[in-house]
């Protein structure tokens, strides 16, 4: 498997993906698709990955997009929608995309990312729950960030208006 950034070729790949993997989940409204289509024609996904298997297929998808602090931009990204085509679940290509993402973001000298998630889940991951920074609306122990720089940031996130595609 290799992880690259996504290409204009991918990009039918990675909605299919995204719906299949999002089907059926409770948190899911099913907008993750268009989503990540949003945030593509806004030239807000900073960062979209693909994970290719062996077999040129692409296994999944990881994007980042830039969230803002109390108003303010300041190298700040937000993880997700984050997908692996079903039949290549639970096989680490999710954690694969996710550790090459936050990886290019530091390199990057981006601040911090955020996500909203299941805490056993991006905890691996380095995401911790702090309290001085919040998303309106979420639960706050689903609201996680990893910095890169001290101090970390605080302040209300917002993410892209892409996120309220449907």
């Amino acid at each position: 498997m290799i992880i690259r950034k996504e290409q204009p070729q991918d990009h039918a790949a990675i909605a299919r993906i995204t719906a299949d993997a999002f089907a059926g989940v409770d948190h899911s409204d099913g907008t993750e698709p268009a989503i990540i289509s949003a945030l593509r024609d806004a030239g807000a996904l900073a960062l979209s990955l693909v994970a290719v298997d062996d077999d040129g297929r692409i296994a999944g998808h990881a994007a980042f997009s830039p969230v803002t602090i109390d108003g303010r931009e300041g190298g700040w990204f937000g993880l997700g929608p984050v997908a692996v085509r079903p039949d290549r679940q639970r096989a680490g290509i999710g954690g694969a995309l996710i550790r090459a993402g936050l990886e290019e973001l530091r390199r990057q000298g981006a601040g911090c990312c955020v996500v909203l998630g299941e805490p056993a889940y991006y905890r691996r991951f380095g995401f911790e729950r702090d309290e001085a920074l919040y998303y309106d609306g979420a639960p706050a122990a689903y609201f996680m960030r990893i910095a890169f720089v001290d101090p970390a940031p605080e302040g209300r996130v917002e993410y892209h208006p892409g996120f309220g595609a449907s």
